[in-house]
């Protein structure tokens, strides 16, 4: 028979390898992204190779920042003392593990993309070079916080005193928290690497249109955003909300379910919004007399593309509270 600190020690063990084989997955993507279009700028002007480069390897770190994330927390699962350690503490380690994991997909992805983007718009226009690399910092940087959730929860996993918790049917509770981050982060991310991409061309293509289209970048990125905060909403709630001791299985699979309801359900509307706000800010910067009829139907797509997320949230927050 295995022993308690056998099951923690096998828990820290696989939740790291989660964390880095998911968080390498996003990045490595992204930045072959950002590679990729760097050769492709370079093939009509060479001659700019050096400001090219330049941009390829910021874009590059800042989408490594997600696989930084996934390094970290799995260095921490590696060389954590499991002497002492209750056995809700395995599973706690499994959830950190995909808490940040999956989240570090989306924000490599969603890195990447304006990058490259960046690249192509620097060699045509090289005179907007500053403004471009302003707009892919400032998008970049906002794709990166479905991953800092991740983070953020995996450390609560990892350093939270769970004594107060039963083990039934803390197990479901704590694991259900890492999947509801962690999925739903996938898909706001990507969602604002694609808006921030087409952001970056629009940029590029009429710079004079550089602060309508950050200001309608911002705000496209914000509601994009939110089914990933649903997500970290959930999870929180999954950690601090309290319940009673239960053996039964129903117990168990309503808190898990409740975790993996808000993590898928927050993929789909975070890829559409990004995808709906991709679509106005390319046309924004091609047609600015038009941003507000632009910006208006924008927000109305996503506002009915959000509803998804919201009935996830609705059915979560039911399965924790009201069951």
């Amino acid at each position: 028979m295995f022993e308690t600190i056998d099951y923690v020690q096998a828990s820290l063990f696989f939740g790291a390898g989660v964390s880095m084989g998911f968080g390498a997955v996003g990045a490595g993507l992204g930045e072959g992204y950002a590679a990729g279009m760097a050769n492709e700028a370079l093939s009509s002007r060479p001659e700019k190779s050096g400001e090219v480069i330049k941009n390829m390897l910021v874009g590059q770190a800042i989408a490594e920042s997600a696989a930084i994330f996934a390094l970290v927390i799995a260095m921490l699962l590696l060389f954590s003392d499991t002497s002492g350690q209750p056995l809700l503490k395995a599973w706690a380690f499994l959830g950190a593990g995909l808490a940040m994991g999956l989240s570090a997909i989306g924000s490599g992805v969603g890195a990447g993309l304006p990058a490259g983007n960046a690249c192509i718009g620097i060699v045509r226009q090289p005179a907007s070079s500053n403004k471009i690399l302003t707009t892919m910092l400032i998008g970049s940087a906002v794709c990166q916080t479905p991953a800092i959730f991740g983070m953020v929860i995996a450390f609560l996993l990892l350093f939270l005193d769970l004594s107060a918790i039963p083990l039934h049917p803390g197990w479901a509770a704590v694991l259900g928290a890492g999947l509801s981050t962690g999925l739903s982060a996938i898909g706001p991310a990507t969602g604002e690497g694609f808006a921030t991409m087409e952001a970056v061309s629009g940029v590029a293509r009429h710079h004079e249109t550089n602060s309508a289209t950050n200001r309608m970048m911002l705000v496209g990125l914000g509601v994009t955003e939110s089914t990933a905060v649903y997500g970290f909403l959930i999870s929180l709630m999954l950690l601090f909300y309290g319940f009673e001791e239960s053996h039964t299985l129903t117990a168990s699979m309503r808190l898990l379910g409740a975790g993996v309801c808000m993590g898928f359900g927050g993929i789909g509307p975070g890829l559409g919004e990004g995808l709906t706000a991709a679509s106005a800010l390319r046309w924004i910067a091609r047609k600015p007399e038009d941003t507000g009829t632009l910006s208006k139907t924008m927000l109305v797509g996503m506002a009915v593309a959000e509803s998804t997320g919201i009935y996830a949230l609705i059915i979560a927050l039911l399965l924790i509270v009201v069951i």
